[in-house]
């Protein structure tokens, strides 16, 4: 096993932290430039419009959950984390949000949104057994 002085976690702490802060502004100017863009070519309402914000939402829920499961399996909260196939659920997921909203509204396109983040959390649980003992 590898052991690390206080130094080592030190530097390696401003390392990470130096990375985390600079995806987050990227990401941030990103969303920025990608909302303008969408504003500039179409008004809010817009299929473009709507497109950016499907877009956003699953971005923001992948990083997310893609986080919170590298958090978790480092601690041994789980044992398996399939990020590819959240990856597919993200596009498959998107293209129904995209089609709820603008069909039905933006409150149908986030039940969709919400379900399946829902529905992912309860296959993560079950397939780390930590929702077995429930049912």
């Amino acid at each position: 096993m590898l052991r690390l002085t206080p130094c080592d976690w030190a530097a390696r702490l401003t390392q990470v932290t130096r990375w985390a802060l600079a995806t987050l502004g990227a990401l941030l100017v990103l969303g920025i430039a990608t909302v303008a863009f969408a504003r500039f070519f179409g008004k809010s309402g817009s299929r473009a419009s709507i497109g950016v914000s499907v877009v956003s939402h699953w971005l923001a829920a992948y990083v997310l959950w893609s986080f919170a499961a590298g958090l978790a399996l480092t601690s041994g909260l789980l044992a398996t984390y399939y990020s590819a196939a959240f990856a597919a659920i993200c596009l498959l997921g998107a293209i129904c949000q995209y089609r709820a909203h603008v069909r039905a509204g933006r409150e149908r396109g986030l039940t969709i949104f919400v379900g399946l983040q829902l529905a992912w959390l309860v296959f993560v649980l079950l397939q780390n057994g930590l929702l077995a003992a429930a049912w």
